[in-house]
């Protein structure tokens, strides 16, 4: 289905109301396949955009917005250990999870309540409470965007990194994700130790799918405002990573700030807590502010454009790196004028 000159509110979480010149949604492999074949059909440039919970429009988009809504999800392979499933690009995000732990398929709880679609998750390598998505991920199928061709992407192949995979770099905006594989755990093993996520598990009683899966949409119900309420995309910013020196330089000088070892042999830094010390939970400029219980969310009170979100992320940006010497990096993808 191919529309013109529509409005974009309804896909993106900030509920910012741009244009698309060009708006193709695509029901199916094949049917995708045959638009991309077309270019007669659509004008150029082409943007992937699925539920837009990481998106930040700061005006109309006057090339073509492409959103895959290919559905289902499927057992592919199982044993007494690992099941293989395969969902569609369409299919939501929490939706999966939820299927998952109904099934009992382990390995995606922690990711529970997060906004999106399937397709966008190895994109973003969506991650929560010490979890990333990659950790389940066997292959991406794709379709090349310049002919329509078909590429299985492995594990390894998508160069997957914190928040960061080569569809966000070296193919950015070059193939569309139709279908992503799976390898999730038929015998469970729990990951509850991560913030307060344990503490939460205990209260509900059994260590079980289901009590982390409701855990976790606790915590994020308390802590995340509900996008169809007040505009957001969650977390606005990727909690930033610091060499040992600098970091045990900070320590000395905040001893409480929030850390954690990274692989890197640094650590990494809670950017809600460096946020919050500059002041900003809870402040709006006009209507462009930061939410009052997580100040890692930036929101929309109602009339904020994009270019006013972008501007208070800047002035966030600068407060924590005159505070702390730490430049903060957006997780939010900005499409459109600065």
């Amino acid at each position: 289905m191919i529309l013109r000159n529509i409005s974009l509110k309804q896909y993106n979480t900030f509920g910012l109301d741009y244009k698309a010149g060009c708006f193709a949604e695509l029901r199916s492999e094949e049917e995708a396949v045959d638009f991309l074949r077309d270019k007669k059909q659509y004008p150029e440039p082409l943007q992937i955009l699925g539920e837009g919970s990481n998106i930040l429009f700061t005006g109309d988009y006057k090339g073509t917005v492409i959103h895959a809504k290919i559905e289902g999800i499927k057992v592919e392979q199982q044993n007494d250990r690992l099941s293989a499933v395969s969902a569609g690009s369409g299919v939501k995000w929490d939706h999966f999870v939820e299927w998952c732990i109904k099934n009992g398929y382990g390995g995606v709880e922690n990711l529970s309540f997060i906004p999106g679609l399937v397709g966008a998750t190895p994109v973003q390598n969506i991650g929560a409470y010490g979890i990333e998505v990659k950790d389940t991920i066997e292959k991406v199928r794709a379709l090349d965007i310049s002919d329509g061709s078909v590429r299985e992407f492995s594990n390894e192949e998508c160069r997957f990194g914190y928040r960061d995979s080569i569809f966000k770099k070296e193919l950015k905006s070059k193939y569309l994700v139709i279908k992503v594989f799976f390898k999730l755990n038929t015998i469970p093993s729990f990951k509850i130790e991560y913030g307060s996520l344990k503490k939460e598990v205990e209260r509900l009683g059994e260590i079980n799918l289901s009590n982390v899966r409701l855990a976790v949409i606790n915590i994020r119900r308390y802590k995340l405002p509900d996008p169809g309420v007040i505009g957001n995309a969650g977390s606005f910013f990727k909690n930033p990573v610091v060499n040992k020196a600098d970091a045990e330089n900070l320590f000395l000088k905040y001893p409480y700030i929030p850390h954690y070892f990274d692989f890197s042999g640094g650590y990494k830094l809670a950017a809600g807590w460096l946020i919050d010390q500059c002041g900003w939970k809870g402040k709006r400029i006009g209507d462009a502010g930061v939410h009052d219980k997580q100040a890692l969310v930036l929101v929309n009170h109602g009339s904020a454009t994009g270019k006013d979100i972008y501007d208070l992320s800047e002035a966030i940006k600068q407060s924590v790196l005159d505070k702390f010497g730490i430049e903060l990096e957006r997780e939010v993808e900005i499409i459109g004028p600065i």
